[in-house]
């Protein structure tokens, strides 16, 4: 499988792929190619098994790079926006080569949607593009056949709709320019549907429509798509009621009558993490057995709970009304069902080793966010994770109308098995008590939230008294760059 990586060894890997050439899951395109162009690969991609798209090859096969490297990573984005249905990519990369700049265009395997271009659907064979026989369509249409709610518009909903603060933190999450248009981004997101803002009459202002069934004219405009408001909408269960995870603890190995219970509401990212803040804060740690010597350990690891909360959020069938995502706590295992059954050709004999997205662009987002890498959804990861604890692996299971993952925590084996207490008698300074306070409140602190409760403080201080409240082991770091954010111990 190509994938590109995000450390700073992708310069390595652009001179491999250069050194290998085109095939299959690499394509060049030169300097000068247009968008349409483009377009014609990128869905040839999309259509067979992923890949990487190099911009910057001349026909004959030299590393020439490009001139202008915010007009290709554009050039690459109008071209995902030619496919029907747009193409939701992550964002190009910029690598240089000999001191030459080259765009990098990633298609992830296992998207959703059967993709063509002007009526024609393209495939790869060999380093070339090809229409898709009659046979083929048809069996990748029906492979492909279940995705695309994510991408409709909600019937109601306007621009207004979103929450802004949201919107400029994800583009700040991308590094798009402060000039840029938002709306631009959000449509080659999947987050927005409809023209794009040059090509509309501003003199119609659908944001002002009476009540009632809106007009036929509207969704000529940009308006947000499910994806759009359950990722950036002020009030998401509005278009969704049950878009929102039930979090629940009981005291004993089966449901019964004592038992604590929070509803996580709100955006997704926003569910997330208080669904984390909620496990972290009611699972028990204490001291593990291991020997003849003691191990301060949690009742299970943090990053395989974070991994199946967030696949739940990105994966679940969110046509399936009626239901939604549950997180249940024992005292024996922790259990998280997400509405769906298992998407495409992955079944549980090969869920650890394919690649298939129900919601593209909130796989997309969530992974630009920083919850979720894109091209790998955790399944491995949470395995290797479980069996590197000495804990039994995940039980995956698929229920009449659902998907259940189930973690056996350590159980017996803490020597304490009560959850542990958020703080103690520590000495904290007027700071870090600030910052605990909000954190008692809210269930989660980022650096930005904590700068607002001290502007008179500098980013170096926030930084510094978040950082010691880790060491003491008051609070947890979770995520990464501009989507960390802090939780109770």
């Amino acid at each position: 499988m190509v994938t590109l990586s995000r450390a700073a060894d992708t310069a390595r890997e652009l001179a491999t792929l250069l050194a290998a050439g085109p095939g299959e899951r690499v394509a060049f395109a030169g300097p000068q190619t247009s968008p349409a162009r483009l377009a014609e690969t990128l869905t040839a991609l999309a259509n067979t098994h992923g890949g990487v798209l190099v911009f910057g090859i001349t026909p004959a096969g030299r590393a020439a790079g490009v001139s202008d490297p915010a007009e290709a990573r554009a050039a690459i984005r109008a071209a995902g926006l030619l496919a029907t249905p747009p193409l939701i990519l992550p964002l190009p990369q910029l690598v240089e080569h000999d001191s030459k700049p080259f765009c990098l265009a990633e298609v992830p395997p296992g998207l959703p949607h059967v993709y063509s271009l002007d009526g024609r659907y393209l495939t790869r064979s060999g380093a070339a593009n090809r229409l898709l026989s009659a046979t083929e369509l048809t069996g990748l249409l029906l492979a492909r056949g279940e995705a695309g709610f994510e991408s409709r518009p909600v019937p109601t909903a306007t621009l207004a709709d979103l929450n802004m603060a949201q919107v400029e933190a994800y583009l700040a999450a991308l590094g798009i320019p402060t000039g840029e248009d938002w709306q631009d981004v959000l449509l080659a997101r999947g987050c927005l549907v409809g023209a794009a803002p040059s090509d509309i009459d501003r003199s119609a202002d659908v944001a002002n429509a009476p009540g009632g069934e809106p007009p036929a004219q509207r969704l000529q405009f940009p308006v947000p798509t499910y994806a759009g408001i359950l990722l950036f909408g002020r009030q998401p269960q509005r278009a969704l009621r049950n878009a929102q995870i039930s979090l629940v603890r009981y005291a004993g190995p089966q449901m019964g009558d004592e038992f604590l219970r929070q509803d996580a509401a709100g955006t997704l990212p926003e569910q997330i993490r208080q669904a984390e803040a909620f496990v972290t804060a009611n699972m028990r740690r204490g001291m593990r057995l291991s020997g003849f010597t003691r191990q301060e350990t949690t009742e299970y690891p943090l990053p395989v709970v974070r991994e199946a909360i967030v696949n739940a959020v990105a994966h679940r069938d969110y046509t399936i009304r009626g239901d939604g995502i549950r997180v249940l706590m024992f005292s024996d295992r922790l259990e998280v069902y997400s509405p769906g059954r298992l998407p495409g050709h992955i079944t549980l004999d090969n869920l650890a080793a394919e690649r298939f997205s129900r919601n593209e662009a909130i796989v997309q987002a969530l992974s630009d966010l920083g919850f979720v890498e894109r091209l790998g959804y955790g399944i491995d990861r949470m395995i290797a994770a479980m069996a590197e604890a000495g804990l039994q692996a995940p039980n995956f299971e698929e229920t009449a109308a659902g998907f259940r993952v189930t973690l056996h925590g350590r159980g017996d084996e803490l020597v304490s098995a009560e959850p542990a207490p958020r703080w103690g008698n520590r000495r904290l300074n007027p700071r870090q008590e600030r910052a605990m306070a909000y954190l008692a409140e809210h269930g989660t602190i980022t650096n930005r939230e904590l700068r607002e409760l001290l502007p008179d403080v500098s980013d170096e201080t926030i930084r510094r008294e978040l950082a010691d409240l880790v060491d003491q082991g008051l609070i947890l770091k979770i995520g990464e760059r501009k989507a960390t954010y802090y939780i109770l111990k």
